[in-house]
């Protein structure tokens, strides 16, 4: 675990040069016991410098090898930096204000984010979700009563998708929410995501929508009457991922604006990392996210459509 730290000032301390970072990176990624990303049955060498020799193959790797950190020029004390204002702030930060924060430019600031966003979609908190269970959906885009007469699209109210994107979420009661984008909100896009990430057995709590009322044979399923402004039936509501969405939505309004259907889901994956660790202290976050930096995001591929 890195020192304890609270602020920006507090992360420069603990981390002041370059060999911090790589010494901390290595211990978070091999714990002591060096693997080549080349050969992981063979054995290492040490070299100056933070390098190391794999002994099969004859090839030089650092730690930064086959992590979202390979072929960067940017120094790693910038990267720990613009991990700790992107993952401490609430609601996220454009790529605007990071350039200026860390002193890159505004696409080197874009590109970082989305490296970070790929380290965001963690193995911990994609585990089968059981005992209660609340399901919902909502829609990213723009609101029809916002557009200009002339801009507005006809029959595109409720669950339309004409100019929005929908994305469906599951949250576990006392327990971690998982969000995925989907093409459509029927019950053959539905259904089997939910039986893949809910344990069969489960209770299901969702508003009245004619999909849900298809799960009775897998789960036992509650649900409010949201269109007679019905909110909370006993053990039934959807209060915990209704209060999910309000802060996605206020992270889509208040700091990016607009985002691409192309990249929706590197924006899910970054707000539901953020919900899931919110009573973690910052320290024990940013080694969280730096631990799950393994796998590389090249920019053809990111900004491939």
């Amino acid at each position: 675990m890195s020192l304890p730290f609270k602020s920006l000032l507090d992360l420069v301390k603990a981390f002041p040069d370059e060999d911090a970072c790589f010494s901390h990176l290595e211990k978070l990624r091999w714990a002591g016991e060096v693997v080549s990303p080349f050969d992981p049955t063979s054995k290492v060498y040490k070299c100056a410098g933070h390098k190391f020799k794999c002994k099969n193959t004859n090839k030089y790797f650092t730690v930064k090898n086959g992590t979202i950190f390979e072929d960067t020029k940017i120094p790693l004390q910038k990267w720990f930096m613009a991990l700790y204002i992107f993952s401490s702030h609430k609601k996220g930060i454009s790529s605007h204000q990071l350039a200026r924060d860390i002193d890159v430019t505004q696409k080197t600031g874009w590109f970082l984010l989305h490296r970070l966003r790929y380290a965001f979609a963690h193995p911990n908190f994609q585990a089968m979700m059981e005992g209660v269970v609340e399901v919902d959906e909502t829609f990213v885009g723009g609101k029809e009563s916002n557009k200009h007469k002339d801009k507005k699209t006809a029959g595109n109210q409720g669950r339309s998708l004409k100019t929005k994107a929908a994305v469906f979420g599951m949250l576990e009661r006392e327990g971690n929410v998982v969000a995925v984008v989907v093409p459509a909100v029927d019950a053959a896009t539905l259904l089997p995501i939910m039986e893949e990430q809910v344990q069969a057995g489960a209770t299901i709590v969702s508003d009245e929508y004619q999909v849900y009322q298809k799960m009775s044979e897998v789960y036992t399923h509650e649900y409010v009457r949201h269109s007679a402004k019905e909110y909370v039936n006993g053990l039934a509501h959807t209060n915990g991922l209704e209060g999910f969405w309000s802060h996605f939505k206020r992270m889509v309004d208040g700091i990016y604006h607009y985002m691409s259907l192309e990249h929706l889901q590197a924006y899910v994956n970054e707000f539901s990392l953020r919900w899931n660790t919110r009573r973690m202290q910052t320290a024990e976050r940013f080694d969280l996210v730096l631990g799950n930096a393994a796998g590389r995001l090249t920019y053809k591929a990111l900004i491939a459509h």
